[in-house]
């Protein structure tokens, strides 16, 4: 018993290690054949291999909070279809690395989509990367810096999902802007992004600087793009209101 266990080891079937000796006598007890014992640890491995394989990729996604598409209200967005929301989460259009733009005004739940989304998107078992815009140029900036921009953008490539929050934020200066376009270009019909901004369009100018980047960026955005417009009354500003008329009454 020693020796399976410590071959079961080497093996690093661990579900094995911790479970074959206590399967083997139920299934002894129950007149169960080897056949059946088998399918039952190898059942148990693959189980606790893909939970901890989710686990792993939740933790790589850096999710900054945990948000779930049940609790985001899309029926206060007029024009969003229920419909969409659950072909995208069901995340096929990734295998054809098309992206999701996501618009509207401070507090509609563009980044409570974005986390929900991502979080369906790993317990499916894809790669998902989550980070602000400004975040994410920082990065991309000490990259270059130290001569390794190309091997962090061959690293992203590796992720299937690419989520950037809040871009209107950023106002870029000429080499963040540079960089964040060179990201863009290096997933163009290569991988998935999704984008998340206040601004629209045609003010990403304030973004990348020049007309001539600005429709380059978008152009690579747009070209397989699912585009999502929360147009609503910012979530936060309702919840207060209400809690202030509240206080009054």
């Amino acid at each position: 018993m020693q020796e399976l266990s410590a071959n079961l080891k080497q093996l690093y079937l661990t579900t094995f290690v911790q479970n074959h000796t206590e399967l083997a006598e139920r299934y002894e007890k129950e007149s169960k054949s080897h056949i059946e014992y088998l399918s039952a640890l190898a059942s148990n491995e693959v189980e606790h291999r893909h939970h901890k394989r989710i686990e792993r990729l939740l933790k790589q996604a850096k999710l900054p909070r945990a948000k779930t598409l049940e609790s985001f209200d899309y029926t206060r967005i007029p024009g969003l279809s229920a419909s969409l929301l659950k072909r995208l989460s069901q995340g096929e259009f990734i295998d054809c690395c098309e992206n999701i733009l996501v618009f509207g005004n401070p507090g509609t739940g563009k980044t409570h989509l974005a986390i929900a989304l991502a979080q369906e998107w790993c317990l499916q078992g894809r790669r998902v990367y989550f980070s602000t815009a400004a975040q994410l140029i920082q990065e991309l900036l000490k990259a270059k810096a130290e001569l390794r921009l190309n091997t962090l953008l061959k690293k992203f490539g590796k992720i299937e999902m690419l989520i950037i929050d809040d871009i209107s934020y950023t106002a870029c200066d000429r080499e963040e802007a540079d960089v964040l376009f060179a990201l863009l270009a290096s997933r163009y019909e290569m991988r998935s992004t999704m984008v998340t901004s206040n601004l629209p369009f045609g003010k990403w100018n304030t973004i990348f600087k020049d007309e001539m980047t600005t429709t380059a960026a978008v152009d690579r955005l747009v070209h397989h793009a699912s585009i999502l417009e929360l147009n609503a009354e910012s979530y936060r500003i309702k919840t207060a209101n209400k809690k202030r008329r509240g206080n009054k009454s």
